[in-house]
């Protein structure tokens, strides 16, 4: 008698899931989290443009109407310009370059973010090993 089990084509794994753990794509490109980042400055920046343009027109109407119009062009854009940048680059990439320029640009957020951990230093590294 064997000692080894029997082992049927069900019980092994045929494939490895190397994709498993990615999030999906969801709009033009972009993942959930980079939507969400996409509509939120989009919507931001809607608010802004229809602010003086409702106080102009009196029209408080353009307001949300602003806010809808520049999140449609932020995604077509933005998901666009994204998806370009992001092509051929690791999952994580969108991600620590946001805090990088953050630890570069604005060191007291930096903690926030994470980018404290991050290693901003540049210059030339040495081991300070010399010939003997």
């Amino acid at each position: 008698m064997s000692s080894t089990p029997e082992l049927n084509e069900d019980d092994m794994v045929s494939f490895l899931p190397h994709r498993l753990n990615r999030q999906p794509v969801v709009v033009r490109g972009l993942t959930a989290d980079e939507l969400w980042i996409c509509v939120g400055l989009s919507a931001l920046a809607g608010l802004l443009l229809g602010l003086p343009l409702a106080w102009l027109t009196s029209t408080i109407a353009l307001i949300p109407s602003m806010i809808v119009a520049a999140i449609a062009f932020g995604i077509f854009v933005g998901g666009s310009a994204l998806r370009r940048r992001k092509r051929g680059r690791p999952d994580t990439w969108l991600y620590r370059q946001l805090q990088w320029h953050i630890a570069l640009g604005h060191p007291l957020l930096s903690p926030w973010v994470g980018g404290d951990t991050l290693v901003t230093r540049s210059g030339y590294w040495t081991t300070r090993r010399g010939r003997p």
